[in-house]
């Protein structure tokens, strides 16, 4: 559930809200995972308590989420996970108008998070 916790922290410490960002890529371990990551960026209370992030950052824009496919589509390779989400992002990143923001967010085991502005 790390991308759960470290995504109000980041949006939060930048001023950001869910809007703000153009493409969110998330990790897909399994598809039960992500929902239950979206559940929890919506629901106020587990972002008080549990992320300690008093804020409201709207609705979660699934529209705009792993835009090119997830890794239950295109692959989840044991310990290049994070290479192959990140080049993705970048490489579409690349293809937008310049300015545009991503998130990337992978679960990980013991619930690490490296944040960024």
């Amino acid at each position: 559930m790390a991308p759960a916790f470290a995504i109000p922290r980041l949006l939060a410490r930048c001023g950001l809200t869910y809007a703000d960002i153009d493409i969110w890529e998330i990790h897909e371990a399994f598809a039960a995972q992500v929902l239950a990551h979206i559940k929890a960026l919506e629901n106020p209370a587990f972002l008080k308590q549990k992320a300690g992030v008093d804020a409201a950052f709207g609705t979660f824009p699934r529209e705009r989420m792993n835009p090119n496919g997830g890794s239950i589509a295109l692959g989840h390779p044991f310990g290049a996970t994070g290479a192959r989400i990140l080049s993705q992002t970048v490489k579409e990143l690349s293809s937008r108008p310049a300015g545009q923001r991503a998130i990337v967010s992978i679960c990980a085991d013991g619930a690490r998070a490296a944040l960024s502005c």
